[in-house]
This record gives structure tokens, sequence and C-alpha cells, in this order.
């Protein structure tokens, strides 16, 4: 049974990460430009001087957090931020928006128009010190993430409307090759959103415009769906102690006032109990 999690309503939630060492989840609200966590059933929030979007952990103690124009080290004690990395900080046009760890302690990470400019985006690996262009040319990144046995990766331009997965390397997980289409939805009116792969190797998507989080196995059929009461499901987690918990964040930005009143969950991030096996998340080696 899908619960509220969380009541505060993010403009654009997205991001979900659950921190393993310390059995917590952190979200963003990306317009809002914060960091969300609970903590002694609580909200916290952190606030920062720009759009924030993504993050994977490195420590006890500390996040790698994705902005407009930097990768960060952000301590949840201090507050402390050090800089990692630039990301497209000479383009006011781009902001940060989905990203991931991946198994070799890399950093991937999409970019996308403020205002979705078609082909403003791509996504970005960082590794032992470096980010690198991996995907040009995208709009609205999404669904990044990974497969349990380290084979590929998959990830999508919201815009195109198909899921794509591309093959990785054994050693060191750089993309291998061109992609290819995995899953396409060009006849749905709804957009692939945020995406997270279970320890099966399950691929949950969240659904912008359908109100759902919908579970594709390898093959690419279709095999669950989990209903979420907000129209625009962004992304989700996996965790609680087991990793059975799945977690969604949701948006209310764009939707009408009468929408908004007569789903006033729209923006919040809910919890479902016992969906499946999730994947610990990576740790981000810098």
């Amino acid at each position: 049974m899908t619960t509220i999690f969380d009541p505060t309503i993010c403009t654009l939630g997205e991001g979900p990460l659950w921190h393993p060492s310390r059995n917590q989840l952190f979200w963003f609200d990306i317009i809002q430009k914060k960091l969300l966590t609970r903590e002694d059933d609580k909200t916290r929030g952190w606030d920062f001087k720009e759009h924030v979007s993504a993050a994977g952990w490195i420590s006890d103690t500390q996040l790698l957090v994705a902005s407009e124009s930097a990768l960060f080290s952000f301590d949840l004690d201090s507050g402390a931020q050090d800089h990692v990395a630039p990301l497209e900080a000479d383009n006011p046009v781009t902001r940060s928006n989905d990203g991931r760890a991946d198994p070799w302690g890399g950093f991937w990470i999409g970019t996308m128009g403020f205002n979705a400019e078609p082909g403003a985006g791509a996504i970005y690996r960082y590794y032992r010190g470096e980010v690198r262009k991996i995907i040009p040319d995208i709009s609205i990144t999404n669904a990044i993430c990974f497969d349990p046995e380290g084979g590929f990766a998959c990830y999508c331009d919201t815009a195109e409307h198909v899921v794509r997965k591309i093959r990785l390397s054994e050693a060191d997980g750089w993309p291998v090759g061109e992609s290819e289409i995995f899953l396409d939805f060009r006849s749905e009116s709804w957009g692939p959103d945020g995406a997270v792969m279970g320890a099966d190797g399950t691929f949950w998507n969240a659904q912008w415009g359908a109100s759902r989080v919908a579970a594709y196995d390898r093959s690419g059929a279709l095999v669950q769906t989990v209903e979420v009461p907000a129209q625009q499901a962004s992304c989700p987690a996996f965790g609680g102690p087991d990793l059975t918990t799945l977690f969604v964040t949701s948006a209310m930005i764009d939707l009408p006032a009468e929408t908004l009143a007569d789903q006033p969950e729209n923006g919040m991030t809910f919890a479902i109990p016992d969906v499946a096996k999730g994947q610990r998340e990576h740790k981000v080696i810098l």
C-alpha cells in the first residue's frame, strides 16, 4: 500500500538516494534549491545557492552533490561544501538533472536546459577526478541506472520517449559502442522519468504524467505497476533496512490549480513497502 513518506510539497521533487550506512533517504526539490531528508520523524532541509538535483554517497557523513555548475562534496553534519569538478559551469542555459553512482565508484550525471531546450543537455561521468561527456545532445536526461551485474547502463531522454541501454567496459565502466532502444514509449502520452534497477535486474521507471512507477523485466515486458497519488511521479529509489521499500518523489510544477486542489499529494514523497528487492547504492570514490 502506498503511503506518504514525507508531506513536504516539492515543486520538482527528484533524485531520491537511500544512504545505505545511514539507513536514511535523501532527495531534492530542484526548483527550490533544496536537499531534504527525514530525521526523528521530522523533515530536515538544506538550502543552496544553485539548483541541486542528484547525489551519491561518499561516506557516512558526505554526499557528492550535483548542482547547475559543479559537483561538490557536502558534509551533512557541518554543512561544509568542497568543490570537486565543474559541470557545464560556462553554460548558463543548463542545470543538472538525473544522476547515480555506478558500480566502479564513478558518478553519472545528466544536464538539461532550464527550459528543456532541445538537445541542450548531455550525460557526463565523473571517474577518478575526471568529468567526461559520454552521451551528447539530450533534451531531458533521466533514468540513469545500472544492471546489477555491471554489464550495461540505462538512460533516457524523456523528450524522445524511449529508454536506451548501453554496454559498459568490465574493466572501468566506460560506455562501449552505441546505445540501443530498450523500451519504446513513443505511442504514450506520458514520458519516462527517473528509474532504478532492482537486485534481479528489473527496471523500475517513474512515468511522468501517468501517476505510477512501472517495472519491466530484462526482455522489456511490463511485469508490475505501482500507482502513486501524484500525476508527476519523478524518480524511484529502493531503501529501508532490507531494501524492499520503494520510495517515489513527485512534482507539482505546471499542474493546474484544480488538479492540485483535487489531488493535494502532488509534490509529496511516497513509500511502498515490500515491493521488490533493490540494489545497495554504490559508493562514489573521489
